[in-house]
């Protein structure tokens, strides 16, 4: 008898494994999005920083660099828009989608945090096509020109 216990429980543990690597291998829809959110958030901080560094090279730099006001005003309405889309994210977690009337401005707020970051990537493509070249010329005492690391 105790070798039909020991057969019956190699079956089960057979079927265990069978089941826990079918489940291993089914996708958690919540898991999944819980990541894609987590690493959407890291990516908005990732280029909130890129902007923020890069204020403040344009504003070390100052007026030298030729396209000065551009990229001030560029990089100064990409991180508006970004804080606000943040802002407007936190609303719409806050709403509640039972409710119709609340749906609706849900779908609204979701519009204009799309306009919002589609803005903001928008300044940062044309920023980046201006550049920030962190080679500056100077002009030293023989009138050469000299770049500066």
């Amino acid at each position: 008898m105790a070798q039909v216990v020991a057969g019956d429980e190699r079956v089960n543990e057979t079927e265990k494994s069978v089941k826990y690597a079918w489940q291993m291998k089914a996708m958690d829809a919540n898991r999944y999005a819980t990541k894609k959110t987590i690493a959407q958030g890291m990516l908005d901080i990732a280029l909130l920083t890129a902007n923020a560094s890069q204020l403040k090279y344009i504003l070390q730099v100052g007026e030298q660099h030729q396209f000065y006001k551009l990229m001030l005003i560029l990089i100064s309405l990409s991180i508006v828009m970004q804080v606000a889309a943040g802002i407007l994210l936190v609303i719409q977690s806050l709403i509640s989608i039972h409710n119709s009337k609340d749906r609706s401005i849900g779908f609204t707020l979701n519009h204009f945090v799309d306009a919002f970051i589609f803005f903001s990537v928008f300044c940062d493509v044309m920023k980046m096509n201006f550049g920030l070249d962190p080679a500056i010329p100077l002009q030293n005492k023989d009138d050469v020109e000299v770049f500066k690391p």
